[in-house]
């Protein structure tokens, strides 16, 4: 091991990295996806797709993690002085 780099803290900070900086984006993106499915081509242009029951539960589980990793992370940050 080298005495500069400590390799068990760097790969902790690149999967935290990793999973804050695009696995929450990527989950809200599924969420805002989940509330606006694709439009068929066989239906008239005038009605525009719904999300069902099951995108919105799919929504709201996915915003409702969003919210509880950004809540966390503004209460470990007020935490520490």
């Amino acid at each position: 091991m080298n005495s500069w780099i400590n390799l068990d803290a760097l790969w902790r900070i690149i999967v935290v990295g990793v999973l804050v900086g695009a696995g929450l984006p990527a989950l809200f993106a599924i969420g805002v996806r989940a509330l606006n499915p694709p439009a068929h081509t066989d239906r008239a242009a005038a009605t525009p797709p719904a999300a069902g029951p099951i995108g919105c539960l799919v929504a709201a589980v996915c915003f409702a993690v969003v919210l509880a990793a950004i809540g966390w992370g503004v209460s470990v940050i007020v935490s520490h002085r």
